[in-house]
């Protein structure tokens, strides 16, 4: 889904990056738009520019950028559409014939949308697709990810992956893993808090196979996160998707630093052994369960979200429901639940033990209910409390923050210009909760201002 859209009408060629996807895409976003505005486009251009930055983990997400082209291009006949992204790498032929995608960049080639833009416009363009094998490419782009609300910054520290799960194609799409140097990111943190950002959220296709080798000794994600604190003054850090056996005992001993905010995604996908093995996960049950256990024994109020997937073929009605119970009796947050969806080019769609769609519908609905309850169950346990929010959203009827164990908080009357223009946490005093829908897809905390916070100012 096109959940992230940055405009830049200001530019000489006024255009729009959608991004779609992960954290990972918000990133490069960050990145597309900052080298189109650096780049001189033709003089001649007038239309409007709309890059799409696609999503590929699904074959739905590949139809809904495809969807996305055909409206602009209704709403804009004129209009110059950019295909770029994991769809446009490993779908590349669903937007070669397309005859409202203008240009086809895949991953291998995303960086060089603005000289490409600048061919295109200049008639030098004779193939519209640009694509090679994204498995010879080496480096990392720097300098991407950064939010409108000027607050918080997506840094990606890794990208790619060589675990090859039978159900995911991102390793075609982002190629091998690969991470910058510690020196690196310890340098472009420090940019960002000079530049007024308060939070870094460590992102990256499998952050968890993140290495550092440009030193005699090979360095891991723990001594990225050690570094960090040590070397920067950033207030707030975030680390994105886990698997249970990547959160060690030293990673999760940095949390007793209060800038590691209180906040675990873990990538489990299912909870039964077997399943897991289908899947080419590295873990088993009791693995997750411990990761569970480990987390609220040191945190017991982080919020920790996790990735499951439903009617992964060859999932039985008892392996879902050792799946269900096992997820009914451990400490977690909130569930993000996929049904299982055939993806091209992975092993898993020649599995000929397939569950029919409605079976993974009704196992998804299970688990999203079993997650509604509890995400509620969380969210009232908040009543009562004080949290340390940074503003993302500042409009006339919502100023809207993010607290440090990931929870959305709304502030309830007015709040100073000072407060307002500050890029420091402000402390807000939780009132009330608002279940925006029956499912609990989002709740909101609201509650009022009680100070504002300046935290190594």
């Amino acid at each position: 889904m096109d959940h992230d859209v940055t405009a830049a009408s200001h530019s000489p060629s006024p255009f729009k990056v959608h991004t779609f996807g992960c954290k990972v895409n918000t990133y490069d976003s960050g990145l597309i738009e900052k080298n189109i505005l650096k780049s001189k486009p033709a003089a001649e251009v007038t239309s409007s520019i709309h890059v799409l930055n696609t999503c590929a983990v699904t074959a739905e997400a590949t139809k809904e950028a495809v969807r996305t082209i055909r409206r602009l291009k209704s709403k804009d006949p004129l209009c110059t559409v950019v295909v770029t992204g994991c769809a446009a790498q490993v779908d590349t032929g669903a937007f070669e014939n397309l005859p409202g995608a203008d240009l086809v960049v895949a991953n291998s080639h995303k960086m060089q949308i603005p000289e490409i833009l600048e061919d295109f416009f200049k008639g030098k363009i004779k193939n519209k697709v640009f694509k090679s094998n994204i498995f010879r490419k080496d480096d990392l782009e720097a300098g991407g990810g950064l939010e409108t609300s000027h607050t918080r910054s997506f840094l990606k520290i890794q990208d790619g992956c060589n675990s090859f799960c039978t159900f995911c194609v991102i390793p075609f799409a982002r190629g091998k893993s690969r991470s910058l140097s510690i020196f690196d990111l310890v340098n472009r943190v420090n940019e960002l808090h000079r530049k007024g950002f308060q939070e870094v959220v460590l992102t990256g296709v499998h952050i968890g196979d993140y290495e550092d080798d440009s030193q005699e000794t090979k360095k891991y994600l723990e001594d990225l996160v050690e570094t960090l604190l040590l070397r920067t003054k950033m207030p707030r850090f975030r680390l994105t998707s886990l698997e249970p056996i990547e959160l060690t005992g030293r990673l999760l001993d940095l949390y007793a630093d209060p800038r590691m905010c209180p906040h675990f995604h873990m990538s489990i996908q299912s909870a039964n052994t077997e399943v897991l093995k289908n899947m080419k996960r590295k873990y088993t049950q009791a693995e997750v369960e411990d990761a569970f256990s480990r987390i609220h024994q040191r945190l017991p109020k982080a919020f920790v979200g996790l990735d499951v997937i439903a009617g992964f073929p060859t999932e039985t009605h008892e392996q879902f429901e050792d799946t269900y119970l096992s997820l009914a009796r451990t400490p977690w947050t909130r569930l993000h639940v996929f049904p299982y969806s055939e993806r091209p080019g992975t092993k898993a769609i020649l599995f000929s033990e397939a569950v029919p769609w409605e079976e993974r519908l009704r196992r998804a609905s299970r688990l999203r209910e079993l997650s509604s309850h509890r995400v509620a169950e969380r969210a009232k346990e908040q009543l009562g409390t004080t949290k340390e929010i940074i503003l993302l959203k500042n409009s006339k009827n919502r100023i809207q923050g993010l607290s440090r164990d990931f929870w959305n908080v709304q502030i309830e009357g007015e709040l100073s210009e000072a407060q307002l223009q500050s890029q420091h946490e402000i402390k807000v005093f939780i009132s009330s909760v608002d279940v925006q829908s029956q499912l609990s897809k989002e709740i909101i905390l609201k509650g009022s201002s009680v100070s504002a916070v300046e935290v190594f100012a």
